[in-house]
């Protein structure tokens, strides 16, 4: 796949640069035959490290605009110059996500995988980004969005960690219409593997943004819950001087329960208090 992709592309961009993430066949070679720059890793360390060492090799060659798209053949290098074009014109964006679902979009992917990319989707939206396919690495980056993005996530998480850190340091994000292809061959990964990736390191990085809220409302949730078994507990006592088992051990679970999560609420808040004051 990797052939055809470099050479549809350099059609529409000045250098293409691709990520060798350990491969065991000649994806490299091919890829640096054909006049693209070939960033190397030793062994396989996911699609988020590949992201960021192309990054980094983009701001090296001090690229005004990048584009990311998946080498395996899902997104069509055509639709290069029109999601370039509607960052470049508008002077306000900085970055474009191709998107499966806006009008005019399209996939043959399967249901339960385009009702999979929409729960991880809804995840990133409740924070605050109105985006419709969080999922989509077909994607226009602006200078600005290339220096202030800073990337941690190895694996696929890194797509909803880039949109999440976008909307926290006021990058403004649009979508655009693409058709994705799953032909024969094309993605390896497993879906479920895929799945359970993004949304923990989703859940992560919510936590990570919103301690309080993500750790105490479960808390306060908890520990009301335990004060209602507490008062039915404490009635049956005084009616009847016994004490149901089960009602007991739901009240003190949920007090233990309420009480470390919102004991970690508060300590990962202060935290990371302390982490942004020093940055």
């Amino acid at each position: 796949m990797i052939g055809g992709v470099v050479l549809r592309a350099l059609m529409h961009v000045d250098m293409v640069v691709v990520c060798d993430d350990g491969s065991v066949d000649l994806t490299g070679a091919i890829a640096e035959g054909l006049g693209a720059v070939v960033v190397r890793h030793e062994r396989n360390l996911g699609y988020g490290a590949a992201l960021q060492s192309l990054f980094t090799e983009a701001r090296r060659l001090g690229a005004d605009v990048v584009v990311t798209l998946d080498s395996d053949g899902q997104h069509d290098p055509g639709d290069i110059s029109r999601l370039v074009g509607l960052l470049v014109d508008s002077g306000d964006v900085d970055i474009v996500i191709g998107s499966r679902f806006v009008d005019g979009g399209g996939s043959e992917a399967s249901g339960w995988r385009e009702n999979g990319i929409r729960l991880i989707t809804g995840l990133v939206s409740n924070d605050g980004l109105s985006v419709t396919d969080a999922q989509s690495g077909f994607r226009v980056y602006s200078r600005r969005a290339l220096d202030v993005l800073t990337l941690v996530e190895q694996g696929m998480g890194v797509s909803t960690e880039i949109l999440l850190k976008a909307g926290e340091r006021g990058l403004r994000v649009v979508e655009a219409p693409i058709n994705i292809s799953y032909d024969e061959g094309s993605s390896t990964h497993n879906p479920l593997v895929h799945g359970l990736d993004v949304v923990l390191s989703t859940v992560k990085h919510l936590s990570i943004r919103r301690p309080l809220l993500f750790y105490g409302v479960p808390g306060f949730v908890a520990l009301c819950v335990a004060a209602v078994f507490w008062g039915i507990a404490l009635r049956m006592f005084a009616e009847a001087r016994t004490i149901s088992t089960n009602v007991a051990l739901v009240a003190f679970s949920g007090t233990i329960v309420g009480l470390m999560l919102m004991t970690t609420g508060i300590i990962l808040w202060v935290l990371i208090s302390v982490v942004r004051e020093k940055v």
